[in-house]
């Protein structure tokens, strides 16, 4: 038997009528029940549901996985195994369970039963929202989604355009950097605008960033300019080996 405080309990039920109520209207608008197959995308995180004569594409936020091996709950913010930038959107779950002391919500793996994964997405959806959810079960896992997005096959094929292989990552969003910057060397980290794990982006807008020498190349005449940028030599890498960079350099100036 699993044990849960009367007060979570209350507050999961809550959220679990809530969901209820809002996915079966999700389900008759999208008819997500009259599909045959899925298939989602972890690189440009989205799910595509299809049969012979139809399909339909969402965007979506990883929540967790349960085992039915291991009768185990993982949040996505904790499972490395997976290269979803929104998956860090999770965290917002975490902080909440630390501030009620919710130790389902807050610790990374907890014991579950059947009802687990769909409580726990319920209460995902409650607290970052979106316009539905989705179960998948592959091998003997249940992976679970919050889908936040209607889109069409054309905006897919564009998110995945905009992708980078990296040797190391995968398939992920392109990030730029000076060539200075890097996660052995503490060279200092200037952005463009501040940025977080698995934020969204505007269409115009790329993650930025060089090194503390480039910034006083840069301040030299007021902005980016030929000399400064022969300097910076700009390259591109993956959404994660950015932020490793980034968050390498902060860590230096805390000690």
């Amino acid at each position: 038997m699993i044990f849960r405080p009367l007060k979570y309990k209350k507050f999961a039920q809550k959220a679990v009528d809530k969901l209820q109520e809002s996915q079966s209207e999700f389900r008759a608008k999208y008819d997500t029940d009259n599909y045959a197959s899925w298939f989602y995308n972890q690189s440009s995180e989205t799910l595509r549901l299809y049969s012979d004569d139809k399909e339909i594409y969402f965007r979506y936020i990883p929540v967790g996985t349960f085992s039915l091996n291991t009768n185990t709950w993982m949040w996505a913010w904790a499972n490395e195994d997976s290269i979803e930038p929104r998956k860090f959107r999770t965290l917002k779950i975490k902080e909440f369970g630390e501030k009620k002391n919710y130790e389902n919500l807050s610790n990374a793996l907890i014991d579950g039963d059947k009802y687990t994964g769909w409580e726990s997405t319920a209460i995902a959806f409650d607290i970052i929202g979106g316009i539905g959810t989705y179960r998948v079960i592959s091998d003997h896992l249940e992976v679970y989604f919050l889908l936040t997005e209607q889109i069409t096959k054309e905006q897919v094929e564009k998110i995945e355009s905009e992708l980078i292989e990296c040797s190391t990552h995968g398939k992920l969003r392109t990030a730029f950097i000076c060539q200075h910057l890097n996660t052995e060397n503490k060279t200092g980290f200037e952005e463009a605008f501040e940025t977080y794990r698995g934020m969204e982006l505007g269409e115009d807008d790329d993650l930025q960033a060089w090194c503390a020498e480039c910034e006083k190349e840069r301040l030299k005449d007021d902005g980016w300019n030929d000399e400064s940028m022969e300097f910076a030599k700009i390259k591109l890498v993956c959404e994660r080996c950015y932020f490793e960079i980034k968050e390498s350099n902060l860590d230096a100036k805390k000690h």
